[in-house]
């Protein structure tokens, strides 16, 4: 499944005006902590897995359902993009400037992976990051060598247990033998599942990584693909919180006739991250989980008016 920017959660509209409000100065929520910004979010998303963890310390600073983001194991979709694309270009294994042209029709192994993103010319990795574009990755999956996809997640903690929770499922990962394999696998749609403490856990390794290496080419490139995803690309919807965040959304199914399940993942605030903000949606669209973070930040004490 793709990231879609299409609402179709009920309490979309009603969300919306909300936020709006709640961006305001004036708003009495504008101080509020992590735990009751995540509490007023739930209340419109009852069966979302929320976690914010402190990037500093790692730990967990509010949570809904942390007992079921433990267990959870779902596909990522498209939030493994920003992981694979910031490890390749450190390593200097993938030139960011290098522009990949997309028609927004792709199929692998008899999966239709089109891309929902507008038309648009060769994109560059910073493009492809905002716009999520499975054509550019799956084009970056083909570089890859037997064995380089587990080699590039592992260090960022996102294949095993994070110790945030007891009785913590551990991530599934299938190693692929074929280049529609890793495509699948990079693509975060088979091959793969993870829970949201985990996914949680590898966008801070992420974002330590950004803060450490601001000056590289790769913390540039990524930093400015996941603010732009989160401002007017893919994930867009995040940014009605009142919140400068740098983020990424997810779309998958557990395989076919099964419904879809969405994620958001962002860093906030965008310009000099403190924490990371994880929302899993068991029935959903990456755009609805964006729309659950903007809730979550429109109640926290960053929330501000946007410029």
């Amino acid at each position: 499944m793709l990231d879609t920017r299409g609402v179709r959660c009920p309490f979309i509209f009603s969300l919306g005006l909300a936020l709006l409000a709640a961006a305001s100065p004036c708003s009495p929520q504008a101080s509020s902590t992590w735990p009751s910004a995540v509490a007023y979010a739930a209340q419109s998303a009852p069966q979302a897995r929320i976690v914010v963890l402190d990037i500093a310390t790692g730990h967990v600073l509010a949570a809904s359902h942390l007992p079921e983001a433990a267990r959870t194991l779902a596909e990522p979709g498209s939030t493994l993009k920003p992981l694979v694309l910031y490890s390749l270009v450190a390593s200097g294994h993938w030139d960011p400037a290098r522009r990949i042209a997309c028609t927004r029709n792709l199929r692998i192994a008899g999966h239709a992976l089109n891309c929902s993103h507008p038309p648009a010319d060769p994109m560059d990795a910073r493009q492809a990051l905002t716009w999520s574009c499975n054509t550019y990755f799956a084009t970056v999956a083909a570089t890859l060598g037997p064995g380089e996809l587990r080699h590039l997640l592992a260090p960022t903690g996102l294949l095993g247990q994070t110790a945030l929770a007891p009785a913590e499922a551990t991530a599934v990962f299938h190693d692929p033998h074929t280049h529609d394999e890793t495509s699948m696998a990079l693509l975060g749609v088979e091959g793969i599942r993870v829970t949201p403490l985990e996914l949680a856990t590898a966008y801070r390794w992420l974002a330590l990584q950004l803060g450490a290496h601001s000056d590289s080419p790769a913390a540039q490139v990524v930093q400015a693909g996941l603010a732009d995803s989160a401002s007017f690309g893919i994930a867009s919807s995040a940014s009605l919180g009142g919140v400068l965040v740098a983020g990424k959304t997810g779309t998958a199914n557990q395989g076919p006739g099964t419904p879809s399940h969405g994620w958001f993942v962002g860093l906030v605030p965008a310009d000099k991250p403190r924490a990371v903000v994880v929302v899993y949606l068991p029935n959903g669209h990456g755009a609805n989980a964006a729309q659950v973070a903007a809730a979550i930040l429109s109640h926290s004490s960053l929330s501000h008016p946007l410029p």
